[in-house]
């Protein structure tokens, strides 16, 4: 078969060379510069998480803080014996304050724990429940205040309601008895100022502030799911990574015959769909209303409205009849070509028999991966926590100086507080007007840019390793005799000691794109509120066209890293090699490409179905495993859903070292075709089943 194309736009076919043996193991370092500047980047990546660890505080996330800016149950403060914090009036909660500042517009404080009676003010205030009702007042509160003056202050809240902690916040106790909304057994509540209303009002604060109480208990269930049904998630796991690895040693047998039953299956299917759709066409016939054209007809809503018309199914029979063209005529004049995809598919089956290892080699990049974005969460909570607490004026009222700076300590004797004696002056957030503090958003778009460039550069240390341990299979003329040993740890030192650089400049620009795409949706979301149409439109295009960006850079960062493992050339010129010669056999590149999506896609369905069926069966109780049975489950879709996702992600890492074995043996072959001529001087090295689908032969050498 001759290439699709030969010298011209897309370069030079590559000569013969007689040392070229594979895998070259004599060559130098590459892309040294951006080695230099990666090397650079960590260290001040460091410096930035050295930076957010000094100054940061992770306990601003961890526990709630009071008015005053405290935390509340942390050891070695005042609070320590204080570990929730209460809410004087939590229906303010609700108020769209809290979505601007953060923080509710009522006082907080520590307490040892959460109100579990109904009590007013007024009536504790004259009764022997005042000291359990003095422990929810202010710190130092003093009881020489008239009632009025006690609310008027903020001093205490204006009634206790029955709560219970949620994320070490107290919230109202809301239950429903016989269809009625209430809180402890009250239905109603006192506001403070004499009168009693329906605790409904409440409820919808409560709600606005919570959200659903009972997502606690949600949490408890699905917890104790996962303590009694472990061990039998494992086993579906297990289960899924054995069917994986049987499937890629099936494919050595089985990819033949899969490919053409899914394409005799297509094509069934859309001979069915135009029988279907020439039935209907004829059914309709003479019935009334059935000849209106689609134009006539118009847009309507109810979409089923459509296929009582005629015109309607004879398009669909139209659109399906030159699809069923289409696909038979590609096959007429790609049939070879997609023997040769499955060649190769069943070629990529023997190459990961001979490096088993490469199987495990997932593990180490989702090892590097997990680093990765626990240096990077972890410093991104650190510089989040960085901030000085900043208080402002609080009013529920129409105060001139509310959600203004102030300072709690002089705050009772300032102008604003004789202005707005209703005002109160309490903690609001965490910010600060340093200069380390106008530059946290700055150190946050570096944290997240650093997390690309470490991560793609962690994914693309994986494509190298893996593609220089099997383009070494490929490149050994006596398979598997003349396979060097351990060729998966002698790739990756390569790929370490030598192309370091290569994988941070390819790295480095898809991360720069990914940074744009990460930005885009921050404007994006900033832009909803927004009625301008053509701001929004730009936007689209934007994300749209920076999406398309970010795949074609995948596409060819995966196969320069192949030509950077074979050659230890740079990558500019490993990118441009592998993007020319792809672009000289762009059908076969077309063919592979949708023949290995669809198998890989037909494994994870099988896969993940098999063992999600498997897992409802035994979770629901329908079939026993010998003599044990599923236990007790509050949920049983939490293990189902467990084993689920479990088995995609032990696929897909399958899957990824098969993928990556195919598109290394496909630009080994291209390279192959170009290179050699089947000469003794100049053999094949591609495999005897791809020999034979070409019509080559290797000719031996005739002895003088």
């Amino acid at each position: 078969m001759e290439d699709e194309r030969k010298d011209g736009a897309y370069g030079t076919p590559q000569k013969y060379d007689p040392t070229f043996k594979g895998p070259i193991y004599h060559r130098g370092c590459t892309d040294i510069i951006c080695c230099v500047f990666l090397l650079l980047a960590i260290v001040g990546y460091v410096a930035v998480g050295i930076i957010a660890w000094t100054h940061g505080d992770p306990r601003k996330v961890i526990y709630p803080t009071d008015s005053r800016g405290e935390f509340c149950g942390q050891k070695g403060t005042k609070n320590a014996n204080k570990p929730f914090l209460f809410y004087f009036n939590i229906v303010k909660c609700a108020s769209p304050l809290v979505l601007l500042e953060f923080q509710c517009p009522t006082p907080q404080i520590c307490v040892e724990k959460c109100p579990d009676r109904y009590l007013t003010y007024l009536n504790a205030h004259t009764s022997q429940d005042f000291e359990y009702y003095k422990q929810f007042c202010v710190p130092g509160f003093q009881s020489n205040k008239g009632v009025a003056e006690v609310l008027r202050d903020g001093d205490c809240p204006a009634v206790l309601i029955p709560s219970k902690p949620l994320a070490r916040r107290c919230f109202p106790a809301i239950h429903a008895h016989k269809g009625v909304l209430m809180v402890g057994n009250e239905t109603t509540y006192e506001d403070g100022h004499g009168s009693r209303k329906n605790v409904t009002e409440l409820v919808e604060g409560a709600k606005k502030a919570n959200g659903v109480l009972e997502a606690r208990q949600l949490a408890m269930r699905i917890f104790e799911d996962y303590t009694v049904s472990w061990y039998w998630i494992v086993i579906g796991l297990v289960i899924a990574m054995l069917m994986s690895l049987l499937f890629i040693v099936l494919l050595r047998f089985l990819a033949g015959v899969m490919v053409w039953v899914m394409i005799i299956m297509v094509i069934l299917v859309l001979g069915y769909g135009i029988f279907h759709c020439y039935m209907e066409y004829m059914r309709l016939r003479g019935e009334a209303g059935s000849d209106i054209s689609l134009v006539d007809l118009g847009f309507q809503t109810d979409l089923r409205v459509y296929l009582h018309l005629r015109q309607t199914w004879m398009a669909f029979m139209v659109i399906l009849s030159i699809l069923e063209v289409v696909i038979i005529l590609l096959l007429i004049f790609l049939r070879k070509r997609i023997l040769i995809a499955i060649a190769l598919i069943k070629e990529a089956s023997r190459a990961v028999g001979y490096v088993m290892c490469s199987l495990l080699y997932p593990l180490v990049t989702f090892l590097l991966l997990c680093l990765c974005i626990a240096y990077w969460a972890s410093t991104a909570v650190f510089l989040s926590t960085s901030n000085e607490a900043v208080y402002k004026i609080f009013d529920d009222g129409t105060c001139q100086f509310a959600g203004k700076t102030c300072n709690p300590e002089t705050f009772a004797s300032s102008n604003e507080s004789r202005l707005c004696p209703g005002a109160h002056c309490q903690f609001a957030f965490y910010g600060g007007e340093s200069g380390y503090h106008r530059a946290l958003l700055g150190l946050q778009i570096f944290n997240a840019f650093m997390f690309f460039w470490l991560a793609n550069f962690v994914l693309a240390l994986g494509q190298v390793t893996l593609a220089g341990a099997f383009a070494s299979y490929y490149w050994a003329l006596h398979k598997p005799d003349d396979l060097p040993a351990f060729p998966l740890f002698s790739a990756f030192g390569r790929a370490l000691r030598y192309h370091t650089g290569s994988l941070a400049f390819g790295a480095l620009i898809l991360a720069i794109v990914q940074i744009i795409r990460v930005m885009l949706e921050y404007l994006d979301q900033r832009l909803k509120a927004a009625e301008n149409k053509f701001a929004k439109f730009l936007m689209t295009c934007l994300k749209c066209c920076f999406w398309c960006l970010e795949k074609f850079i995948r596409f060819l960062n995966r196969n320069a890293y192949i030509m950077i493992a074979i050659y230890g050339t740079n990558f500019c010129t490993s990118a441009r090699n592998a993007f020319f010669l792809l672009m000289r056999n762009i059908i076969r590149v077309a063919v592979l490409d949708k023949v290995t999506d669809f198998l890989f896609l037909l494994g994870k369905l099988l896969i993940v179905g098999s063992v999600g069926i498997l897992a409802f069966f035994f979770f629901t109780h329908r079939i026993r495993i010998v003599q044990d049975t599923a236990p007790p489950l509050n949920y049983y879709w939490v293990p189902i859903l467990t084993v689920i996702i479990g088995s995609y992600l032990i696929a897909h890492g399958f899957f990824s070292v098969y993928g990556m074995c195919v598109d290394t043996l496909f630009l080994c072959f291209l390279e192959d075709l170009e290179r050699n001529d089947g000469s003794a001087e100049r053999p094949y090295f591609m495999s005897p089943n791809l020999k034979r689908l070409l019509n080559k032969t290797n000719k031996k050498l005739v002895e003088s």
